[in-house]
């Protein structure tokens, strides 16, 4: 992967990008009528949006923190989308808005300082068959969850 995505965002700005996007959607999510929305194989209600992203940020940094110290990471058992969890199918409200800002905005930040803290050599070093770190992060820049759900007005 080259030094920035191809449309020349810094790693860590993706990710921010990803977190203000789903919470500029999230917005519009209280007035969300309780039917889960069809996507691909699968079901996205605005709690499962919110889930998989801060899932997906969390899981990512685990390996991303693993791989830079030198250890082997921590064999993936999410059930990731594939299921549709009875908290997921909960009334989404602001109070819920508000839990969902302070953990993204959270994670984004944690991710843009940890990014920013490793050198471009660092970031793109090939390791086996995995990703590099950059194309790991820039991975994390998917708005895919908060789409499946989308603005809801």
């Amino acid at each position: 992967m080259t030094e920035h995505a191809p449309d020349g965002r810094h790693p860590a700005q993706s990710i921010e990008d990803a977190v203000t996007h789903a919470l500029r959607l999230a917005e519009t999510w209280p007035a969300w009528d309780g039917e889960p929305r069809a996507v691909d194989d699968r079901v996205y209600t605005p709690h499962k949006a919110i889930r998989r992203l801060a899932d997906h940020l969390v899981d990512h940094l685990a390996e991303f923190e693993a791989r830079v110290a030198g250890q082997p990471t921590l064999p993936d058992h999410w059930h990731a989308s594939a299921i549709t969890t009875p908290a997921d199918l909960a009334p989404f409200t602001r109070e819920d808005l508000d839990e969902a800002r302070s953990r993204l905005t959270r994670l984004a930040q944690i991710w843009s300082l940890r990014l920013h803290a490793i050198d471009d050599e660092r970031l793109d070093r090939a390791e086996g068959d995995a990703w590099t770190l950059r194309a790991l992060a820039h991975h994390l820049g998917s708005t895919y969850y908060a789409d499946a759900v989308g603005p809801l007005h």
